[in-house]
C-alpha cells in the first residue's frame, strides 16, 4: 500500500550544478553504461521481486553496471528521512513521492535532470507528472506513477447513476471513509474554492482558505457528522468486507485488495459532485506523482541516471501496472491497450485532470500544514471546534505554513 505520509522540513543547503545524462523514456533502450558501475536501487517492498526483473534488463544492456534492489528501509513514503540519514550511504536511485521533491532539492539530496531528461520528461509524459517533479522551474525525478483517490463501490447497491452526486450516493447506501485524515478530506476545501499555496503549490503565501470558502468547506466537514450515509473510520477497507459500507474513498494502491472485497460486485468511479457553500461542485482529491530520483551523492551519477530513466520506460511503467496496479504517465504507456481496458486507471487519470484534482506542493511548509490540518477537519466534523471558531482556526493554520 501506498500511503503518502508527510515528512519533517528538511534543512537548506545550496544545490550542486550537475548534468546527468539520461536516454528517451519514450523508448525501451538505455544509452550503455561504459564506466563500471555497482548500484543500490530501493523501492517498497512489495515492489522488489518486479523490480528485480527491470534491473535484469537493464544489466543485459549495460555489461559493465550491477544494480542491487532492496527495499527501502522505511518505505518511499519516508524517503527524505531514510536518504537524509547519511546521503552518502543511501541508494543511487530510489523511489519517491512528488511532495517531497522540493524538500529533497533544497536539501541537496537531488540534482536537476539533464537537459535532454527534461526535455524528454515533458514531451513525453503527461503534463500532470511533468508539473509534478517540477520543483522552481526544473525537473528533478523521473516519474512512472499517477495516484488520485477515486470511489470504489459495490455495484449490486448502488447504481452507476447513484454514486455521481454526494447526496444521493448517502442516502442510498453508506460511504465510509476517515475525517481524521487530511490527504484524503482536505480536497473538500478546493471543492470549496480555496488554494494552498497557490495556483502551482509553491507559492508561500498563496493560501487562500483563510477566508468564506474555507468556512463554506468547514461546514461540509460538520454536515457530515448527522448524515447518516457517512461513516467514520479508520478502517474504510473493513467496513466494506462487513457490509457495512457500500463505497469507500481510496486510492490505486487498494484497488487489488477491493476487488478480492467486492469480486463481481466491483466498481469505481471518479469522485461525486458535492454541495458546498450552496453550489454543486466537483469533489477534489490530490493528485500525487511517483517518481524515481538519482541521489547527488552517488559515485555513478551517468549509470544511475541510466538506470533511473530505463526503469521508468514503457515496458517497466506496464510491468509495474500489471504487478501492482500502478497508473503509468508515459503517454505511450496510458494510451496501451492494458491501460486503457482498465476501469481503475480510467478512473484514476480522469481524476488526476485539473478540476478533479490538485496536485501536491511541494513546500517544505505542507510538513507544518499536515500537522495543523488534520485536528482541524476531524475537529469540525466532531464538532469539538465551533462555527464560530472556524475563521480563528483556519486564521491560525494558514498563519503556521507561511513561516520560513
Amino acid at each position: 500500500m501506498k500511503l503518502w505520509k508527510k515528512l519533517a522540513l528538511g534543512s537548506t543547503a545550496v544545490l550542486a550544478a550537475m548534468s546527468l545524462a539520461a536516454c528517451s523514456n519514450g523508448s525501451n533502450n538505455s544509452s550503455s553504461s561504459s564506466k563500471k558501475a555497482n548500484l543500490t536501487l530501493w523501492v517498497d517492498t512489495e515492489q522488489v521481486p518486479y523490480y528485480k526483473q527491470i534491473a535484469n534488463d537493464f544489466m543485459k544492456e549495460n555489461k559493465n553496471v550491477k544494480v542491487r534492489v532492496v527495499q527501502s528501509p522505511n518505505g518511499s513514503a519516508n524517503a527524505k528521512t531514510d536518504v537524509g540519514k547519511d546521503p552518502s550511504k543511501a541508494a543511487d536511485v530510489f523511489e519517491v513521492p512528488n511532495d517531497q521533491l522540493g524538500q529533497m532539492a533544497e536539501a541537496g539530496y537531488i540534482n536537476p535532470l539533464s537537459p535532454d531528461a527534461t526535455k524528454d520528461i515533458k514531451a513525453n509524459y503527461v503534463s500532470e507528472a511533468s508539473r509534478g517533479v517540477t520543483w522552481k522551474g526544473k525537473i528533478y525525478a523521473y516519474p512512472y506513477a499517477q495516484q488520485a483517490q477515486t470511489l470504489y463501490y459495490n455495484k449490486s447497491k448502488l447504481s452507476a447513476n447513484d454514486v455521481k452526486d454526494w447526496k444521493t450516493l448517502t442516502s442510498k447506501g453508506v460511504v465510509a471513509t476517515d475525517f481524521t485524515n487530511a490527504y484524503v478530506m482536505w480536497p473538500v476545501m478546493f471543492s470549496a474554492g480555496t488554494k494552498l499555496f497557490g495556483d502551482n503549490g509553491q507559492e508561500l503565501k498563496g493560501s487562500t482558505f483563510n477566508s468564506q470558502d474555507g468556512v463554506n468547506g468547514l461546514k461540509w466537514y460538520a454536515e457530515q457528522k448527522d448524515n447518516k450515509g457517512v461513516m467514520q473510520t479508520s478502517n474504510a477497507l473493513n467496513q466494506l468486507k462487513k457490509g457495512n459500507a457500500q463505497a469507500i474513498l481510496d486510492g490505486p494502491w487498494n484497488a487489488a485488495n477491493i476487488k478480492k472485497i467486492l469480486g463481481k460486485d466491483f466498481a469505481v468511479a471518479k469522485y461525486p459532485k458535492i454541495n458546498v457553500g450552496g453550489k454543486s461542485v466537483q469533489m477534489e482529491a490530490f493528485l500525487g506523482i511517483e517518481g524515481f530520483a538519482v541521489n547527488s551523492h552517488t559515485s555513478n551519477a551517468k549509470a544511475a541516471s541510466d538506470l533511473a530513466a530505463y526503469i521508468t520506460n514503457k515496458k517497466a511503467q506496464l510491468i509495474a501496472h500489471e504487478e501492482a496496479g500502478q497508473i503509468p504517465v508515459l503517454k505511450a504507456a496510458v494510451n496501451s491497450s492494458a491501460v486503457k481496458n482498465d476501469p481503475v486507471a480510467e478512473a484514476v487519470i480522469e481524476m488526476a485532470k485539473p478540476g478533479n484534482s490538485v496536485l501536491q506542493p511541494m513546500l517544505p511548509q505542507m510538513a507544518a500544514f499536515w500537522n495543523g490540518s488534520a485536528p482541524l477537519i476531524s475537529g469540525t466534523y466532531d464538532g469539538k471546534i465551533k462555527p464560530s471558531q472556524y475563521k480563528a482556526q483556519l486564521a491560525k493554520l494558514e498563519k503556521s505554513i507561511e513561516k520560513k
